[in-house]
């Protein structure tokens, strides 16, 4: 095994940062961290996961890294071998989506290690901003792969599924799972209502053009070129182009939005005005805050820099050979495009996340039996929430300018019903965040709804109107209708 070691030191608080850079440190953090003995809690009961690996470094005791370096190598070998059976197409493309689909799962946990290292260098406010942006690479390099192809269709449901799903299945198993053993857990009063604002702002944006859509006069659907050619036609590449135009403005604006937002995160008006000495900051913020600056930095920021940027590479790949397979999946499922977009290829974002708070949860009960009485989290894990933010202000737009500057007519007119989801997505989320405390009954009320949206999925077939101005393989909208009308004519 290939193993690069530089001897620790005292890191920031020394001024030298002679840091220790294994692969056991990387293997360790794919999985999350290994499951600490009675040892380690004695040791430590009332530290975090970070504190509790630095108590038993220095005490001299194992910290199970070994078991992480054997699982994250495993994934590792999964990851090759993915880019070895793709490659040749030894396996059909149900396989292939399967493996990528898991492959992506440890690449994620590198990105979210490497963000949390890099906080030390960068700071808190940057810090963070860059853990959100790492945690969303998945999610924004499908996309982006799923707009070079021209899927334009299956894009916009995927954007909506991912916004959904860390609005309410992300956030849901993280309160369920960090509040089963406490009455109440806290949030940032501030920054859970600054959110919300944000929240809103977003998903009425998506709204705008779909309202704007539906209070038209449709006429009637073309079903003929010759019908889309007519004046009183709705369905026609005119419409289309008044829409393209209202996205790009509207994307405009939403980007400037969301670079106001993190200005104001990172410098606020005001003195002493940081999250943690605001005046409005739980206690439980404080401390973890004080707690972090005793923490010191695993592994050199060049390092983390070249890691992420292999990463990236990797996963850039891998996420290719899975939309590659996605339209033999889904006829050989018969599953719709709708339900594949907002359900399952979101779902390659939480596997991981999804797998690890179980694993803890578990981990706390089988700790729990043994007796031992490790303290509940009081704060609450609302980063999913940041994150469904980051990709509506940022993300979206992004995705929107960059179909301008590649000739693809990627709109913000989104499918109705997916809206009016998101919709009630966003005003869950910000009933249970706006008294800035959350339990787990909340959590699973949050996971029922996500469920209930994905059975309506199951049945749902799509806004026809907004799939042909959309076009078939970025085509205009009277060659999509051709297209579709010469193909029913054939299967008729």
């Amino acid at each position: 095994m290939l193993s690069i070691q530089i001897s620790p030191g005292k890191g920031i608080r020394s001024g030298l940062p002679r840091l220790a850079l294994t692969a056991s440190a990387l293997g360790e953090r794919v999985l999350g961290s290994p499951v600490l003995g009675a040892d380690a809690t004695e040791h430590a009961p009332a530290r975090d996961e970070h504190q509790c690996r630095s108590a038993l470094a220095a005490d001299g005791q194992t910290t199970g890294r070994d078991l992480g370096v054997a699982q994250g190598a495993r994934f590792f070998i999964l990851a090759e071998s993915v880019v070895g059976l793709r490659a040749h197409r030894v396996f059909p493309y149900t396989v292939t989506f399967i493996m990528c689909f898991l492959a992506i799962i440890p690449l994620e946990k590198i990105f979210d290690f490497c963000g949390e290292q890099m906080a030390f260098y960068l700071g808190e406010d940057l810090g963070e901003l860059l853990i959100i942006t790492l945690n969303n690479t998945v999610e924004a390099t499908l996309a982006i792969i799923l707009l070079k192809k021209c899927e334009l269709r299956l894009l916009q449901s995927t954007i909506i599924g991912v916004v959904v799903l860390h609005l309410l299945l992300v956030p849901g198993v993280a309160f369920v799972t960090g509040g089963a053993r406490i009455v109440e857990q806290e949030l940032h009063p501030h920054l859970a209502g600054l959110n919300q604002s944000l929240l809103i702002i977003g998903v009425l944006t998506l709204m705008l053009p779909a309202s704007f859509f539906a209070a038209l006069d449709s006429g009637v659907v073309p079903t003929t070129a010759a019908q889309a050619q007519l004046a009183n036609t709705l369905i026609s590449d005119t419409t289309r182009t008044v829409f393209l135009q209202m996205s790009r403005g509207l994307a405009i604006l939403l980007l400037g939005v969301y670079i106001c937002s993190r200005i104001y995160l990172h410098d606020p008006p005001g003195e002493n005005v940081a999250l943690a000495d605001h005046k409005l900051a739980p206690e439980a913020l404080r401390a973890r805050a004080q707690q972090k600056e005793e923490l010191e930095p695993e592994v050199n920021p060049y390092v983390c820099l070249a890691v992420i940027a292999v990463t990236i590479g990797i996963m850039a790949a891998t996420a290719e050979w899975l939309v590659d397979s996605i339209e033999f999946v889904r006829e050989e499922g018969g599953i719709t495009q709708e339900f594949f977009g907002v359900v399952i290829l979101p779902l390659v974002s939480f596997s991981g996340d999804g797998f690890l708070s179980i694993v803890y949860f578990l981990r706390s009960c089988l700790l729990w039996a043994r007796g031992i009485r490790a303290p509940p989290g009081q704060l609450a894990n609302a980063r999913p929430i940041d994150l469904s933010i980051q990709f509506l202000h940022f993300w979206l737009p992004f995705i929107v300018l960059l179909g301008w500057w590649t000739d693809k007519p990627m709109s913000l007119l989104f499918d109705l019903f997916e809206v009016a989801v998101l919709v009630g997505a966003a005003f869950i989320v910000n009933y249970v965040v706006a008294d800035a405390k959350t339990n787990w009954l909340e959590g699973f009320a949050m996971m029922a709804f996500y469920l209930m949206i994905a059975l309506c999925m199951w049945f749902y077939a799509g806004q026809e109107g907004v799939q042909l101005l959309l076009g078939e393989d970025c085509k205009s909208v009277l060659e999509t209708v051709a297209s579709s009308n010469s193909t029913e004519a054939l299967f008729s």
